[in-house]
């Protein structure tokens, strides 16, 4: 019997069994890479838009309003002083003032209100700014019942009662040590979020940006790999849905890479030249204003009238700060000018406007100087004239200077947020397209290739 062995088939060339393999295992490797590429332009343009938004948005806009309700309550406690101190000379001046303090008190109800909105789930901000409220309340309870002795003394311009003193003395206290402090703690919380998240979104960005550029690279590298490989083993030039796919892939990364840098930069602006700048003129407008307060409280009350001359002068350098141990030497110093500024004015007055804000900073000085030696020459009449006219005349166009140098930073700083947000807005719009496009493309230059071994 003869055994008739069986023949196997012959195996199939390993070079063409290996080929699809190598396909889909470089085509995983680009896509995977592509998905990298994407995957870091999303979480740095998500990195960019959340400190957009804390910076613009939400602790930015919470600082400014913060600041307002300084002003707005230092104003309050100025306008009642300037209320007492006129007595029953200046009606119109008098009705005048008593309308101001009505709106920087709505002024500040309605920064208190924006403050508590905007502080979220922090509770520890939400008791300050309940705290401020119940301040606020008492306050103005002491202010009306001195405003209502100081009507019904009728007095002349110059001093009031003592009653009425001792019972603005209890209401400036309490706006002073209390409310005034809160309120600034308010300012500092939201600024120490501002600063934290700026430094952190300024190291974060330029690195995924460098995470983008490392990913986009090597998925370039990648689909170039595929083309050589395929134009190598099929003996063909390179497809043009893979160019098309190299070329979208490139764009992408540019456009990608040119974004993160564009919102670093805005970043950079809104902080530095922007929030920065609009916080402290807002600060120094607070402290001015208060300033001018302090001139009525040294006429209002004699006991003190030394030590409200004091925190004048301690005001005054803390905004434009000059080596003056008294008051008549600051004046001196001041009158004297200088550009190597410093104090919380001092890095926002230059160009044009920051010289015109020296200058009517410089008159106002001027014009206080001239009223404390009306005060101090017993002049009483004279000095409160010189108080309600000349001083605040120019001290008007003083605050009209920090007002208009302000709002030139708030348009920088609005015009880098809405530049940075509009750039971030125009790379979602395109991402999804491009990443589908780039798919397409890669599976239109692989699918044929593998489709010859079936």
């Amino acid at each position: 019997m003869t055994v008739v062995q069986a023949r196997s088939a012959p195996p199939a060339p390993p070079v063409r069994r290996s080929v699809p393999g190598r396909i889909r295992v470089i085509s995983g490797i680009t896509v995977a890479s592509l998905a990298l590429l994407f995957a870091a332009l999303a979480i740095g343009s998500s990195s960019a838009r959340d400190g957009l938004r804390v910076i613009g948005r939400d602790a930015g806009p919470q600082v400014v309003a913060t600041a307002g309700l300084y002003l707005a309550l230092s104003d309050m406690d100025a306008q009642v002083a300037n209320v007492l101190v006129m007595g029953n000379g200046y009606p119109e001046q008098r009705r005048q003032a008593l309308a101001r303090y009505e709106s920087q008190r709505a002024q500040a109800n309605r920064s208190l209100l924006e403050a508590f909105e905007l502080s979220g789930d922090n509770e520890a901000e939400r008791r300050t700014v309940q705290s401020v409220l119940d301040g606020l309340g008492r306050y103005e309870r002491l202010a009306g019942q001195a405003l209502l002795l100081d009507e019904q003394a009728g007095h002349a311009p110059g001093p009031p009662p003592r009653k009425v003193v001792l019972t603005y003395r209890q209401a400036t206290d309490l706006m002073r040590m209390v409310l005034l402090p809160q309120a600034y703690n308010l300012t500092l919380e939201s600024g120490t979020i501002v600063r934290a998240t700026y430094d952190q979104k300024a190291v974060m960005v330029p690195l995924l940006r460098g995470a983008v550029l490392a990913a986009g690279l090597l998925a370039l590298g990648c689909l170039i790999w595929l083309q050589v490989f395929l134009a190598r083993r099929f003996r063909r030039v390179f497809g043009p849905a893979l160019l098309a796919a190299t070329v979208t892939t490139a764009l992408a990364l540019f456009f990608g890479a040119s974004v993160l840098a564009q919102d670093h930069e805005a970043l950079r602006t809104a902080k530095s030249a922007g929030f920065d700048s609009v916080l402290t003129l807002a600060k120094a407008r607070a402290i001015s204003n208060s300033m001018q307060g302090d001139q009525s409280r040294y006429l209002l009350d004699k006991e003190r009238a030394d030590t409200y001359e004091h925190t004048f002068l301690d005001k005054s350098l803390s905004v434009i700060y000059y080596n003056a141990g008294n008051l008549t030497a600051y004046h001196r110093a001041v009158g004297a000018g200088g550009k190597d500024f410093l104090g919380l004015l001092g890095p926002e007055l230059v160009g044009r406007q920051g010289a015109q804000t020296f200058e009517a900073y410089r008159s106002f000085q001027a014009a206080d100087a001239e009223f404390r030696r009306m005060a101090t020459g017993g002049r009483a009449n004279e000095a409160v004239a010189e108080r309600l006219g000349p001083v605040t005349t120019a001290f008007d166009s003083y605050d009209r200077t920090l007002v208009d140098l302000s709002k030139t930073h708030e348009k920088v700083f609005s015009g880098a947020i809405a530049t940075g947000e509009g750039a971030l807005d125009n790379l979602w719009r395109l991402l999804p397209y491009a990443i589908g496009l780039i798919g397409l493309l890669v599976i239109a230059g692989v699918w044929p290739r593998l489709k010859e071994y079936r």
